[in-house]
């Protein structure tokens, strides 16, 4: 039987997720349709994971967790879909210009999510980065460049292993704070990961 697999950074992002399919505590973890995979952070520790643990047994990736929002109008704490994201640093500086990789002829630096799945939650693009933006001039910068509406760490490094193995994928992110000069205090993680979670189990008791 094809499964799903779920892939997230963190633990803590699937913390009622993990409770409510009442699932060993491991970093990888099986059910009965679908598995969950946590790579830790970044693009580089999601990529190796995926790299060791994505087969064709998976007929759908599905990359959870929270997400930084540029876009104000984007409440906190709410769902998207991140349908397109983009390896907002890999390139070349050419003085104040930033070349891509596309643009240097080394190949792509954006990727789709591919799949026929409807859902109600509204459709963004979305960055990848290495640092999280804390910086006003950097994050200008980026606005400017890719006009994204959300900000993470593994989204499009998910994107680039589902395309190269062609399994379909979907990327759902929780607003836990916006991209602006780091003020936690302002940062709602905990009502992104319940709210990431409510939709998650819901969607994975549907598939059964």
């Amino acid at each position: 039987m094809m499964k799903t697999l779920v892939v997230a950074a963190t633990k803590a992002e699937l913390t009622f997720l993990y409770q409510h399919f009442n699932l060993d505590d491991g970093d990888f973890a099986e059910a009965k349709n679908f598995d969950i995979l946590i790579t830790g952070i970044g693009m580089v520790a999601t990529a190796f994971a995926l790299g060791k643990h994505l087969t064709h047994k998976y007929k759908l990736v599905i990359n959870l967790g929270i997400a930084g929002s540029f876009d104000r109008n984007i409440e906190l704490g709410s769902l998207v879909n991140i349908t397109e994201d983009t390896f907002a640093e890999l390139g070349a500086e050419d003085g104040e210009n930033f070349l891509t990789i596309t643009d240097l002829g080394f190949g792509e630096n954006t990727y789709k999510a591919k799949n026929d799945i409807s859902l109600q939650l509204p459709e963004v693009s979305g960055v990848t980065v290495n640092r999280i933006s804390g910086n006003v001039k950097n994050i200008r910068n980026l606005i400017e460049r890719l006009n994204p509406s959300t900000e993470s760490m593994e989204g499009a490094a998910v994107l680039f292993a589902c395309q190269q193995e062609r399994i379909d994928c979907l990327q759902i992110r929780s607003i836990s704070n916006y991209v602006e000069p780091r003020n936690k205090d302002r940062w709602k993680i905990g009502l992104a990961i319940k709210n990431l979670n409510d939709w998650a189990n819901a969607f994975l008791t549907d598939m059964n």
